[in-house]
């Protein structure tokens, strides 16, 4: 049996404004804070590791107790604040430039390319709320066939179309043009197919499917499989990197899905890197402004955590945390610029040991890529010498 690593990213799970957050619109955001203050609301293990002893969120802490595991918290180094651009600096690239967005709707001459290829009409081309286009469009299209095409604050190009219109395949395949058509200045981050089912006002299916950009450069995913090792992916992590790098994946349906594959894994034996998402705190609650339901969200996953703790072994490595925040308790439903919570445990990691500020996300990969005994390739620096004697 090799070493393993559980990389667990807890999608939009910032935990306060990071000092350029005015930038971005987003002064005064904080996630975990927010989440906090809702009903019922625990996070009692992730506290024990050391969670709300990070600088930022210590107003939340209860007990007293020295944390158990290593705790610190992240700043983003890269331009964004975005699902991908995230993803990608944990794996060790550092974007200088934001992703491409179209508040204003995407140009006329990349919809004509895409209906010319798609042979359909398009429908909204504004920012629009998911659930909200689907309930203002969804009548039209289901009588016209024209596809509704749609932004948001983020780098995305997302097409939504009745399951009953339009077969869930050749939505993919309409998504495939247009992920051939959005390169360059049009280059965003993600098309997304969303398809919906039922009667008005229309429900959104589980079969969304995201089709990233190929990373710019060589990430730590890339290195490890390079050099033999396991680099499986849990949820969207397969579509963030565009599958590369990923030697085994398994889409899931939601948290509660993605925890059970992550449980699944942890029964066996591998030799690499396990990347888990937890997409729901951001796409169904910090989204939708929805705190009751983020806050419940946590403290499912705060109390489904013991199961995987229980199954590390020696040579194990768990790192918990985020790739951005969504403050579901600001006006704003978009992505928020903030810091995110670096917590790291397993047999024979130390204990009580405060990493403090890190400068960039990347720092988790190239940890990552020492506990396999590479080092080099990518952005950051390593912490791994303080998570462990020597």
């Amino acid at each position: 049996m090799g070493r393993r690593v559980f990389l667990v990213v807890l999608d939009s799970v910032g935990i306060g404004a990071l000092p350029d957050a005015e930038l971005y619109g987003d002064e005064g955001s904080n996630t975990l804070a927010s989440a906090a203050g809702s009903k019922g609301f625990s996070m009692e293990h992730m506290e024990k590791l050391g969670l709300f002893d990070i600088e930022g969120v210590k107003h939340l802490k209860k007990g007293t107790e020295k944390p158990k595991g290593v705790y610190g918290r992240m700043r983003e180094a890269s331009k964004g604040k975005d699902t991908t651009i995230g993803h990608w600096e944990i794996a060790g690239v550092v974007s200088e430039r934001p992703l491409p967005t179209f508040p204003g709707g995407f140009p006329q001459e990349l919809l004509i390319s895409f209906t010319e290829r798609t042979g359909r009409k398009v429908l909204c081309n504004k920012p629009y709320s998911g659930t909200d286009v689907i309930r203002d469009y969804g009548k039209e299209h289901m009588e016209t066939g024209a596809l509704i095409v749609y932004t948001s604050a983020d780098s995305v190009f997302q097409i939504a179309a009745h399951e009953a219109v339009v077969p869930v395949e050749e939505l993919y395949r309409y998504c495939e043009i247009a992920r051939e058509l959005c390169q360059g200045v049009y280059g965003v981050g993600r098309v997304i197919a969303r398809p919906f089912e039922g009667e008005y006002p229309f429900v959104r299916t589980p079969r969304r499917h995201d089709y990233s950009l190929v990373p710019p450069k060589r990430t730590m995913l890339n290195i490890l499989a390079d050099n033999g090792y396991d680099v499986i992916g849990v949820g969207k992590i397969n579509d963030i990197f565009a599958g590369s790098g990923i030697t085994e994946f398994v889409r899931t349906s939601g948290n509660e899905d993605g925890i059970e594959q992550m449980i699944s894994y942890a029964e066996r034996d591998f030799n690499g890197l396990c990347f888990v998402n937890l997409v729901d705190f951001d796409m169904k609650y910090g989204h939708r402004n929805d705190v009751e339901g983020y806050g419940a969200a946590l403290s499912y996953f705060d109390a489904q955590l013991p199961r995987l703790l229980e199954r590390l072994k020696e040579g194990d490595l768990l790192i918990i945390t985020a790739d951005h925040g969504c403050d579901p308790a600001t006006p704003s439903t978009d992505h928020s610029r903030e810091y995110v919570p670096l917590i790291v445990t397993g047999p024979g990691i130390k204990k009580g040991v405060d990493l403090g500020t890190r400068d960039c996300f990347a720092d988790t990969g190239a940890t990552v890529l020492d506990w396999f005994g590479i080092f080099g390739g990518i952005e950051g620096s390593s912490y791994r010498a303080e998570l462990v004697e020597e």
